[in-house]
């Protein structure tokens, strides 16, 4: 084996094994250098097999294509991908109260400071509220300005 085929076969290698690590280091680093080592495999490619370059970085191509298909059919059943990789969908979760909705305009009295977020009694329940940012003391008349999913925010209510 002479020094082309050699620095070939590490080319490809590595730049296989870091396009893969790329998965597990994200930021695009590892991934560019992968590419750059299999361009390097290529040329690398059209001089130690001088009459196969051209085949040679088609396969490359291929292999490359071959390789992410593979790792994205097989690596999520696996041990490690299973701790990787989300298996829950949302399909179980729930939307936000409907109850709520109807606090909207209300009047209530906070239960607790409001340092933008604490308790308010509306209507008879207790909810937790938010201001739009600003500090409503304990025992204070409020208004619920709207409601944002669970999100309930208030005022103080002007008198």
């Amino acid at each position: 084996m002479n020094l082309s085929t050699e620095l070939f076969i590490i080319l490809l290698t590595t730049g296989l094994m870091m396009i893969g690590a790329e998965i597990f280091v994200p930021g695009g680093i590892l991934g560019a250098l992968g590419g750059m080592a299999l361009f390097g495999a290529v040329i690398t490619g059209f001089r130690a097999f001088p009459g196969y370059g051209g085949y040679i970085a088609i396969g490359i191509v291929f292999l490359v294509g071959f390789v992410i298909y593979l790792w994205i059919k097989i690596f999520p059943k696996t041990r490690i991908g299973k701790k990787m990789t989300v298996s829950n969908d949302l399909s179980t979760s729930k939307a936000a109260d409907p109850t709520l909705v109807d606090l909207a305009g209300k009047t209530g009295q906070t239960i607790s400071q409001l340092r933008p977020a604490g308790y308010a009694m509306i209507g008879g329940r207790r909810v937790d509220v938010v201001t739009r940012g600003e500090m409503i003391e304990k025992d204070t008349v409020i208004r619920v300005v709207r409601v944002e999913g669970y999100r309930v925010i208030v005022e103080k209510k002007q008198e």
